[in-house]
């Protein structure tokens, strides 16, 4: 079977509810979603989801190649990015090509994909994430309340922007877990906000006052000695990754004993995440994926010996497609079909509306001026009737739910 070309298709995400963290948030809570197909003279296509704008630049690197060989195709497309570079753009790019190669390598063997990558448990443990910061505290019981109901012990707040509002939220997201758990995990997120002087101090201050699993990306993504300053003054590990690309990036900061937690996003790839957990490991660390649409790097969690905890960001799916897993008992139940078991029907993708969603110029992927500057507290972002007022705000997170049928999964231990 040999790779004879790619689709490139978009599609949205309707959260229901706005969505962001410390660096913005989407008021109308409706995101595009790039999808990527790979296909095949053999009949099989190959799903990919994430940014893709270099494929016509990245796809010679495929064209006419087995796609059986997925890490020698992965690297074979850093190789074609060499001059130039592999990161941003190209990186992404490289990584949805990756998740559909990896799709077509489980679905020629006919099986899941967590089985083609050799785990045993289709249970994957999680934590809930509902990029949450322009949500008040009432809206925030309400979303949790239905995380705890799926039988969830652990969170990820948005925050950073005013310490006692963070003090407040995380307190009243840990009552709503408290009967799964007697001690809820609890994460504070906030997106590279604080600078390095502001980071201990704030830090110190949460801690006085509520128990963390993990503070992530208090500093600047390559900080190497700004995470370890933040790691060693405070009791909370510190976790970071997802927006580094290539084991390059995660050399220092290893190599400076700076993270206790190593993340990797899903929209860098199956290959990416891989070869981070294998370099996690070696330094006795534990991996954590970052959420994504359709969860695809739950397969490759489950097959690491080290993963600790998969963020869940939504029980919904993106417009026209569908999911073969189930979010409950606390993380994703992976089924039985074939590949990453997405299925996309062309017919029933919805088209983002121009400057939707991330794409806004001043949305959550673009870094304030005033971030890691600020002596103060910022005001907390709008109420929801603020928010009906406003339109779509600066600041810059989840549709209709779909429920897969539910798989049996093995026994498992150690549940979040």
């Amino acid at each position: 079977m040999k790779i004879t070309g790619f689709r490139s298709l978009t599609t949205v995400h309707r959260w229901g509810r706005p969505v962001g963290d410390a660096n913005g948030f989407v008021a109308q809570g409706v995101t595009e979603v790039p999808v990527l197909l790979v296909e095949t003279d053999g009949g099989l296509t190959g799903v990919g989801l994430g940014a893709h704008g270099d494929a016509e630049r990245v796809f010679p690197a495929l064209d006419g190649q087995d796609p059986r060989a997925v890490t020698t195709l992965y690297d074979r497309m850093l190789a074609h990015t060499f001059k130039s570079g592999h990161a941003g753009t190209a990186f992404g790019t490289i990584g949805a090509f990756d998740t559909a190669l990896w799709d077509l390598k489980a679905k020629m063997a006919g099986e899941p994909l967590w089985r083609t990558l050799g785990a045993a448990d289709r249970f994957v443990p999680g934590y809930a994430s509902g990029l949450d910061i322009a949500l008040d505290e009432e809206e925030l019981v309400a979303l949790y309340s239905g995380w705890a109901a799926r039988g969830f012990t652990g969170a990820k707040l948005k925050g950073g922007l005013d310490t006692e509002r963070d003090i407040g939220r995380l307190r009243a997201v840990a009552e709503v877990l408290r009967p799964n758990t007697r001690s809820p995990a609890l994460m504070l997120d906030v997106n590279e906000s604080w600078g390095r002087h502001q980071a201990v101090r704030l830090l110190a201050r949460i801690e006085d006052r509520v128990e963390l699993a993990w503070i992530e990306e208090p500093v600047r993504r390559w900080d190497a000695r700004g995470h370890r300053a933040v790691g060693r003054a405070g009791r909370t590990a510190v976790a970071s990754g997802e927006n580094l690309t290539g084991l390059e990036q995660f050399r220092p900061l290893l190599a400076a004993d700076a993270l206790q937690v190593v993340q990797a996003a899903g929209v860098w790839g199956i290959t990416h995440f891989l070869r981070v957990a294998t370099l996690a490991h070696g330094h006795d660390l534990p991996v954590s994926p970052v959420g994504y649409h359709a969860n695809p790097l739950a397969h490759a969690a489950a097959a690491v010996p080290n993963h600790l905890v998969t963020e869940v960001q939504d029980i919904g799916t993106p417009a026209g497609l569908t999911v073969d897993q189930a979010i409950e008992d606390g993380g994703i139940v992976l089924g039985d079909a074939p590949g990453l078991g997405i299925t996309v029907d062309e017919s029933a993708l919805a088209a983002p509306r121009q400057n939707a969603g991330w794409a806004r110029p001043d949305g959550p992927h673009v870094r304030p001026r005033d971030a890691g500057l600020r002596l103060v507290p910022e005001p907390g972002p709008p109420g929801p009737a603020a928010r009906v007022r406003a339109g779509t705000p600066s600041l810059g997170v989840p549709g209709p739910v779909h429920r897969p049928a539910r798989s049996e999964h093995t026994e498992r231990e150690n549940t979040p």
